[in-house]
């Protein structure tokens, strides 16, 4: 079988897309999302489109990946093409070789689906495993609670306020209102941002107090909670229970919302790039409240089995 790696371009995302709604579903393996290019979309699509990475067979679409900075690179994996050999040694291959146009020589880190072939093989080949994800699911076919917050859903007027709550919630460098609408656009206009919202929740004070948002990939399919977060200033009020029942539209659709945290790794090299792509900040932990491990089959009412992420080396010295 011969395996083909490529870049979409611009013009080819709408089915990158399209392809990754389909590869979220109940029982399928927890990985790379529409909702997580849908993020990265705020640096535009000329930017989105160069970090994507495609593995296909005769036209079919075997895994896919996005450089979710310079030194990691996230992937999704066919459901049928899990424990292909074929693929895993040539996604491996590609991953540790750097002139394959992937990761850069030095320390990288390669994030895949729990199961998946590619991870046993980097694991073979002395990759170390990174510390674990924290998912947290909850069937949305059920009626939730009110959130106890006044939810606005965000749109051009709103980006000021979001962009606020959003950068102090993170640690984030200030953006100027101008700068922060831009990103916004750029979030918007992008192909994923159809199946999503924005939303920010104003307390009994009238007070912009938390942001989230959430993106769906269709009817009875997975949707992401990525980012959420709280200002500093209000923690620990509840207001991230608040949040995660604040998603009229997925309410109505039934779709199963995952809210995915990440504990950063303690090896510099595989930090995240933007840094509020992957938001990991000290006060997004009070809103965790179960724990998984990379690879381990979930607990009746536990989280689901999580992405696993290793770091290893690319370059000249590695095994493949």
């Amino acid at each position: 079988m011969q395996i083909v790696l490529g870049a979409p371009g611009v013009d080819g995302l709408s089915a990158i897309v399209g392809v990754l709604r389909t590869w979220q579903h109940d029982g399928a393996p927890i990985q790379l999302h529409p909702g997580d290019l849908g993020w990265f979309w705020r640096s535009g699509a000329e930017a989105t489109a160069a970090a994507v990475r495609t593995w296909s067979h005769d036209g079919h679409f075997l895994a896919l990946g996005l450089l979710d900075g310079p030194t990691l690179l996230r992937l999704a994996v066919a459901p049928d093409a899990q424990r292909s050999e074929e693929l895993a040694q040539q996604l491996v291959a590609d991953v540790t070789r750097p002139d394959r146009g992937v990761l850069p020589p030095g320390t990288v880190a390669v994030e895949s689906p729990p199961g998946a072939l590619v991870d046993d093989l980097l694991g073979e080949d002395g990759w170390s495993a990174d510390e674990p994800w924290t998912l947290l699911r909850r069937d949305l076919s059920q009626p939730v609670d009110e959130p106890g917050l006044r939810i606005v859903v965000v749109g051009t007027e709103q980006t000021p306020v979001w962009s606020a709550v959003q950068r102090s919630a993170f640690g984030g460098s200030m953006l100027t209102d101008e700068a922060a609408r831009t990103r916004w656009d750029a979030l918007a206009a992008g192909l994923p941002f159809a199946d999503a919202r924005c939303l920010v929740g104003y307390d009994d004070e009238d007070t912009a107090v938390a942001v989230v948002t959430v993106w769906s990939a269709g009817p009875g399919r997975y949707g992401v909670i990525e980012p959420m977060g709280t200002h500093p200033e209000h923690r620990g009020r509840g207001h991230g229970t608040a949040r995660r029942s604040a998603s009229p539209p997925w309410r109505r659709s039934g779709t199963l919302v995952r809210r995915r945290q990440w504990w950063p790794p303690r090896a510099p090299t595989s930090a995240q790039w933007p840094p509020t792509s992957r938001p990991a900040s000290s006060g997004s932990r009070s809103d965790v409240t179960a724990g998984g491990t990379c690879g381990r089959s979930r607990a009746p009412g536990g989280p689901s089995r999580a992405p696993c992420r290793r770091t290893g080396r690319s370059g000249p010295g590695t095994r493949r």
